[in-house]
C-alpha cells in the first residue's frame, strides 16, 4: 500500500480586508495549494505573473515563491499537504506544479477544501485515510478537467461569468433559453460566445445543455414517480415527443425503457 498523503492545514474563503502578502524565499517545506478569489500577483523562482480571480497554483515545497493581492481585499482558499512519493505521484498524473491554472469548476475546489477542513476537525479512526483519498481526489479532478491549463489572455476576464452561467444552466434544466440570449448576457456575438464556451469547457453550449437535461431526466426516472411527460417539462422540453426522441438518441433507449431496466437492477 502506498504511503498516505497528509493534510498539514487548510482554510476556506479567508478574507484579508487590508490585503495580504505571503513571502517564502525557501519554499513552504510542503506542497502549498492556493486558490485565488481575487486578482493577485504571484512570483515563483523570480518570475512574476498577475493572475485573475478563479486561478489556483500548487507550489513545490522547495520553490521560492511570493504572492499578494493586487488590491484589497485579498480572498483565497488554501491548503498545505505532504507525503512520501507525492511529487512523483503528481508527476504521474501530469499535475502542473508552480504554474497558475484557471479553474474549470471553482465550486469543486471550494467543496473539496471545505470537506478536508470538516474531516480534519472531526477526526476519527479513519480520518487520515479519508484525508489521503480526498487530497488525491482533488488533484485528480483538477487534472481531469478539460481545457483548463491554457486560456488566451484576452479571454480571462470572461471566465467567472461563464462559470456562473454554466452553473445556472446545470442547476436549472427547466429554463428554456437560446444561445443568442446566453450570448447577450455576456455581451458577445452568438458565434464568439460558442467559440469561447467550447474553449473553456471542452463542449459546445447546446451539447452541454442537452447533457445536463438528460442527466437530470435519468435521475428523475429512477428516483421519482413522475410521468415521462412531467419529467419532460421539468427538464426544459416543450413537448414529450421531442424529449423522448432526444433521450433515445443520446442514451440509446427510451425513457420508459431506461426506467424499467434501472428499477430492475435495484436490489
Amino acid at each position: 500500500m502506498s504511503a498516505l498523503f497528509h493534510l498539514v492545514s487548510c482554510g476556506y474563503h479567508y478574507v484579508h480586508p487590508g490585503g495580504l502578502a505571503i513571502d517564502r524565499p525557501r519554499g513552504a517545506g510542503n506542497f502549498a495549494f492556493v486558490f485565488f478569489r481575487s486578482k493577485s500577483e504571484v512570483i515563483v523562482e523570480g518570475v512574476r505573473t498577475v493572475v485573475p480571480s478563479g486561478t489556483h497554483i500548487l507550489f513545490h515545497p522547495e520553490s521560492s515563491h511570493r504572492y499578494a493581492g493586487i488590491e484589497p481585499p485579498f480572498v483565497n482558499d488554501w491548503l498545505h499537504c505532504e507525503g512520501a512519493g507525492m511529487e512523483e505521484w503528481l508527476r504521474d498524473i501530469h499535475y502542473p506544479i508552480n504554474q497558475p491554472v484557471k479553474a474549470i469548476d471553482s465550486h469543486l475546489i471550494s467543496r473539496c477544501i471545505i470537506e478536508l477542513q470538516r474531516i480534519s476537525s472531526h477526526g476519527g479512526q479513519l480520518a487520515a485515510s479519508i484525508l489521503d483519498l480526498e487530497l488525491r481526489s482533488l488533484f485528480m479532478k483538477i487534472c481531469n478537467s478539460k481545457g483548463g491549463w491554457t486560456l488566451p489572455e484576452g479571454q480571462n476576464h470572461y471566465y467567472g461569468a461563464f462559470v456562473d452561467l454554466r452553473s445556472e444552466l446545470h442547476n436549472s434544466p427547466q429554463i428554456r433559453v437560446s444561445v443568442e440570449e446566453l450570448a447577450a448576457r455576456v455581451n458577445m456575438s452568438k458565434s464568439y460566445f460558442q467559440h469561447v464556451y467550447k474553449q473553456f469547457f471542452g463542449v459546445s453550449v447546446m451539447a452541454d445543455i442537452i447533457r445536463g437535461r438528460l442527466e437530470y431526466a435519468q435521475y428523475l426516472l429512477v428516483n421519482s414517480r413522475l410521468s415521462v411527460a412531467e419529467i419532460s417539462g421539468i427538464c426544459g422540453y416543450d413537448n414529450d415527443t421531442h424529449f423522448m426522441r432526444q433521450f433515445k438518441k443520446f442514451i440509446g433507449v427510451t425513457p420508459r425503457g431506461y426506467r424499467v431496466s434501472s428499477l430492475e437492477k435495484k436490489p
